[in-house]
């Protein structure tokens, strides 16, 4: 007697269910897509005891005649495919055909539906994969899916559930994902009888944003790049990246995470989420996640949606451009918002752009030269011959460099005259707080810059690009300097001398485990030789050998970069005088990336006029 035999259809649908329905949440992913599918303008879900009770979701969609809801719940019964050939190039979001069978299998479930063009509708109950009743009776155009005691003759399955709050909480993300992608659609969540929420249909993309995340913000808008591939009105046929991120400062460890879509089907995608997450370096702190919405729009052909039973994952052709083409629109956003926030910090009148900063004191106007900074930022010749950055200085909090025709300017004044602030670039000059951070107004604007972190990201800049350019400026020791390292040390040593040497520090070996070094990297030069060089052996020993994607530089060299700039940057209770605030702003200024520093920390906070009148409780300036 033949040991294998084939199962009945009942527990096959079982076992089939076991794949396609984990969990409520999956019910209402499946019933979503196919209201979708039928063109629904508005899709009104309704759960009770975390989904295990009832679920049921209704649209206004196209609808089923007798003979489409009887062939709905066969397996395998499907009207988006004809052929294999058809898999080749799925446009739909279901496709296989069994999951209305599969949730038949494990609840009751009950679907009434009616096209249009028919008077009545059609009613069938399903018991645990029994047809039980199939009647017509009056109904509105679409469909309504109604499932009852999910998983009630599987209670091992049901056992496995989480609470009823974690429950909803799937559901509710499952809801979300699709209201994101679909603004054109209306949705609405009950549960338990009360409203949860309520998207109206006819919406923005960034509208429809906006209102799930609750953000009212700026946000990033992605788009493709370099591509005429592009296409505007949603043609199939055209590849291209859409979506919006939220502002790096405004994302959190808590943030809503990064929605991602291919060709509007919500997946789970590593390759996409750390395409993001690495053009964002340098914008978000460790361990915070980019947020938002990252639409991928493919050729069906290039793009296999049928590789996992649940359809969260995909596989695509041409994986590698399609994670340079995410890149490239991250970074083209970026490199956007900190433009944006370039001109909203220091832009100029057509007047401060052609005079130098100009100051005024006791009725003398005097002319602060600011393109050849001095202080704490030293011109690149000065850099090259070893001048140190001077962080603790005793002179005024302003004093500014002035013509010889203003030299006579009273340094003692009466308490009725008036002393301007020094501006930069339409930005006054208000003073040092705590040591620690630079004071600014500026057009009804109060502006607090984080004197470290912007130091950091300049530093970090101009290592990376003279590391790029090959041109590190060094400085030769007067006295070099030997350290004794361990047998691991050296051989790390000796295995990435090239690459020590390339950031600018020169050293040689002089017995087993004893180097001398002789020379370092200007920029870097207050820091002692023998910390620079256990730094920097400590950083490529730990680091990962990635490299950046958009730079070319290895990623052991750009977090050595990062952290070298941390500790040479001006620390913390550092006094400065008013020119070297000047210079910090002129640098600010220059960097092609100024916001945040390398660690992905804020350098800028602004505050607006009516944020800081709330704190006083005033209602205009009187």
């Amino acid at each position: 007697m033949s040991r294998i035999r084939l199962l009945s259809e009942q527990v096959a649908n079982q076992i089939a269910a076991g794949e396609v329905v984990e969990r409520p949440a999956s019910v209402v992913k499946e019933l979503l897509e196919n209201s979708l599918d039928a063109g629904a303008k508005h899709i009104d879900i309704q759960v009770e005891n975390g989904g295990t009770s009832l679920l049921r979701v209704g649209d206004d969609g196209e609808g089923m005649d007798k003979d489409d809801v009887l062939l709905s719940l066969e397996r395998h019964a499907t009207s988006k495919l004809r052929s294999a050939e058809d898999l080749q190039a799925i446009t739909s979001l279901g496709f296989r055909g069994e999951a209305i069978p599969s949730i038949a299998s494990v609840s009751w479930l009950t679907i009434l539906s009616r096209r249009r063009e028919q008077e009545l509708g059609t009613r069938a109950e399903m018991r645990y994969g029994v047809l039980r009743e199939v009647r017509e009776e009056g109904a509105s155009v679409g469909t309504v899916m109604e499932v009852q005691h999910l998983f009630g003759n599987m209670p091992a399955r049901k056992k496995f559930l989480k609470s009823l709050r974690t429950e909803l909480f799937h559901i509710e993300e499952v809801v979300k994902n699709q209201a994101l992608i679909h603004p054109e659609t209306g949705f609405s969540l009950r549960v338990n009888g009360r409203m949860l929420f309520a998207y109206q249909p006819g919406a923005t993309a960034e509208n429809r944003l906006r209102e799930i995340f609750r953000y009212q913000e700026s946000l990033l808008p992605l788009t493709s790049i370099g591509s005429e591939s592009v296409g505007k009105d949603g043609d199939s046929n055209k590849s291209a990246v859409e979506g919006f991120l939220l502002l790096p400062e405004k994302t959190t460890a808590s943030s809503v995470p990064l929605r991602i879509f291919v060709n509007k089907r919500p997946v789970q995608d590593s390759l996409l989420r750390y395409a993001v997450k690495d053009a964002m370096q340098g914008f978000l702190m460790r361990g915070y996640q980019p947020a938002g919405l990252l639409h991928i729009r493919l050729p069906a052909e290039e793009v296999d949606v049928n590789v996992h039973p649940a359809k969260r994952e995909v596989r695509f052709k041409k994986s590698g451009e399609v994670r340079q083409v995410v890149e490239k629109s991250v970074h083209e956003a970026m490199r956007f918002y900190q433009e944006s926030l370039r001109h909203d910090i220091f832009s100029r009148s057509d007047a401060q752009q052609a005079r130098p900063l100009t100051i005024f004191q006791d009725g003398s106007q005097a002319s602060l030269e600011v393109a050849e900074p001095a202080g704490i930022f030293s011109s690149a010749d000065r850099i090259e011959q070893g001048a140190h950055l001077p962080y603790t200085l005793q002179e005024p909090l302003v004093k500014p460099r002035v013509a010889e025709a203003a030299s006579s300017v009273q340094t003692v004044q009466h308490e009725s005259e008036q002393q301007e602030e020094p501006e930069f670039a339409g930005l006054r000059m208000i003073g040092q707080l705590f040591s620690l951070y630079l004071l600014c107004e500026r057009q009804g604007q109060f502006i607090v810059i984080d004197q470290h972190a912007a130091h950091e990201r300049i530093l970090y800049g101009k290592l990376r690009e003279a590391y790029l350019q090959r041109q590190v400026p060094a400085q030769a020791l007067l006295f070099p300097v030997s350290i004794e390292l361990t047998l691991q040390q050296n051989e790390i040593m000796e295995e990435k001398l090239f690459l020590v040497r390339s950031m600018g520090l020169a050293a040689s070996h002089f017995g087993e485990t004893t180097w001398v070094i002789s020379q370092v990297p200007a920029l870097l030069s207050n820091l002692e030789p023998e910390a620079l060089l256990l730094e920097i052996l400590e950083t490529l020993t730990s680091a990962r050998s990635i490299s950046d994607p958009e730079r070319r530089i290895p990623s052991s060299v750009d977090e050595l970069f990062s952290s070298l700039a941390c500790k040479a940057a001006i620390k913390g209770g550092s006094r400065l005088h008013g020119q070297e605030m000047l210079d910090l702003l002129t640098q600010m200024e220059k960097s092609e990336v100024f916001s945040h520093c390398p660690h992905g920390r804020p350098v800028i906070k602004v505050f607006q006029t009516s944020e800081v009148e709330k704190w006083f409780h005033r209602h205009g300036r009187g």
